[in-house]
């Protein structure tokens, strides 16, 4: 499955990095950690990258909640990238990870007035790759950064250097807690930007988070962590939710994963673990076989309820999320079902339980013989992997959100594009840059209007585009479709009601 997210991710970073700007004079600014030099774009916005928002969490600040940078008298560079987070490389990163280390707590900003009086509304984007890849890279390069908003990319910690628990680690907290540490990274780097984005042009209270995939599974925890409020006014998630659809790991059962981490790099303790290289953290980190989890790659993509960032399971966090709004869906087509066709019965089978019958049913499933592939939905194995991780999931938190009294609204991606079916992340270079290279030019509103439009006055409507009906309990939607927006209601009908709600 993993293979999936990551071959679809290869193709934004391609798009991002191809994005270059021909840059020359410089310009400085002044922040809480002293003087930044940026790179000028001559039209009065400027560029700023690999800013640091926390210390490297290296030798003893390994798995160690991020800490603040101190103030320098030297102006610090900011007109170069910065190093993405130490990770292995899948294909699609090798580049990202040739690269990588562990000092990588970095965000990178571009705005397109920098007057401090500006107020321009921000968007901050967390970058998907299962929790364990990827990178802020380019991100900022891209089209959406000029569109009158303040875009952010951030960075954090990774794969085991950003979730692991264990009984040490959980000892010396004085929260008595372990884990997470990524997303502690991420309420950082809020916390650094709302502090300081006022210096860029931009709101700090106008702040949107949004990520996909991983991304948007992390924009999900911290809509859900109480030690996240305030840090931003709007959320959006894409193709991701805190849960993932899959139930969570407990402290313990990620204490016991970091015991096989210990057990698998040879070491006994967490102090001998912490003088261990990267490289060889890595190594080990290979051969972890979680026992909470079928498929390895979604090791990461487990939420663990480490009783500090996330107290609670997800869903029984659900209902005090922030009361901001949000916007949230997925794609027509994601990933494939772990198991192949083969496991479709049996997955169903489990599940939806009691409502088993009438969830096969739905699908059209007799005895073992599956119906032909759906042509925008695909086939059995696909659309029963993304009604379970993807759309049944999206749908329960805008239910419950909505319930709250909170703007929600819902969105189908079925855009064509100009090769090819709906994938995961089809829906980012409509959203970054527009519309995807080698898309039809015609004056279809695209995701992109619709977000920036979310960001500026926390309603995706706008003049000229198509009325997007906030989530109800008929179930309304906006659906992009190759024929333009269209507004909906009761996506996969009675389906997601057949099984217990998973966020």
């Amino acid at each position: 499955m993993i293979q999936r997210i990551i071959q679809t991710l290869l193709a934004l970073a391609l798009l991002l990095g191809g994005a270059t700007q021909a840059y020359a004079a410089t310009v400085e600014v002044f922040t809480s950690i002293g003087a930044l030099l940026g790179t000028d774009d001559g039209k009065g916005g400027a560029l700023f990258r690999g800013i640091p928002f926390a210390q490297p969490p290296v030798g003893p600040l390994r798995w160690q909640p991020p800490q603040p940078v101190g103030w320098v008298q030297q102006t610090r560079d900011a007109t170069r990238p910065s190093p993405p987070c130490l990770q292995r490389g899948y294909g699609w990163n090798d580049a990202l990870a040739a690269r990588s280390q562990e000092d990588c707590l970095y965000l990178d900003i571009r705005t397109p007035a920098l007057l401090p009086r500006a107020a321009l509304p921000v968007m901050v984007w967390i970058h998907g790759g299962a929790n364990r890849a990827g990178a802020a890279d380019g991100t900022v390069l891209s089209n959406l950064a000029g569109q009158g908003v303040v875009l952010v990319a951030i960075q954090y910690r990774l794969g085991t250097f950003g979730f692991l628990s264990l009984p040490e680690l959980t000892a010396e907290s004085p929260h008595h807690a372990s884990g997470n540490y990524g997303l502690m990274d991420q309420m950082a780097a809020l916390a650094w930007i709302r502090q300081n984005i006022g210096v860029f042009g931009g709101d700090p209270g106008n702040i949107t988070i949004f990520g996909e995939s991983a991304g948007g599974q992390d924009v999900g925890q911290l809509m859900l962590a109480p030690h996240a409020r305030g840090l931003f006014a709007k959320a959006i998630e894409q193709s991701g939710t805190a849960g993932f659809g899959v139930p969570p790991r407990t402290l313990a059962e990620n204490e016991a994963l970091g015991q096989q981490l210990l057990d698998q790099a040879g070491v006994k303790s967490l102090a001998q673990l912490r003088t261990l290289s990267g490289a060889d953290i890595l190594a080990a980190t290979d051969r972890l076989k979680p026992t909470t989890i079928a498929d390895d790659s979604f090791i990461w993509l487990q939420a663990v309820i480490d009783g500090w960032i996330l107290p609670q399971a997800p869903e029984d966090l659900l209902a005090g999320a922030a009361s901001v709004p949000l916007m949230i869906g997925s794609n027509a087509r994601e990933l494939t079902l772990y198991g192949g066709p083969d496991a479709v019965v049996p997955t169903i089978r489990q599940a939806f339980g009691p409502n088993a019958a009438k969830a096969l049913a739905f699908y059209g499933i007799q005895g073992t013989a599956l119906p032909i592939p759906d042509p925008r939905l695909g086939d059995m194995a696909t659309q029963l992997a993304d009604d379970l991780t993807f759309r049944c999931p999206a749908l329960h938190v805008a239910a419950v959100h909505a319930a709250g009294g909170h703007p929600t609204w819902v969105y189908h991606f079925d855009r064509s594009p100009a090769q090819g079916s709906v994938t995961h992340g089809s829906d980012l270079p409509y959203v970054f840059d527009g519309r995807p290279a080698g898309a039809p030019g015609d004056d279809t509103p695209t995701l992109q209007r619709y977000w920036v439009n979310f960001a500026r006055n926390g309603d995706p409507t706008g003049q000229g585009l198509a009325r997007w009906p906030t989530y109800d309990a008929r179930g309304a939607y906006l659906a992009f479709t190759d024929a333009g927006p269209q507004a909906m209601t009761a996506l996969r009908g009675p389906l997601c009601g057949l099984r217990p709600p998973t966020p």
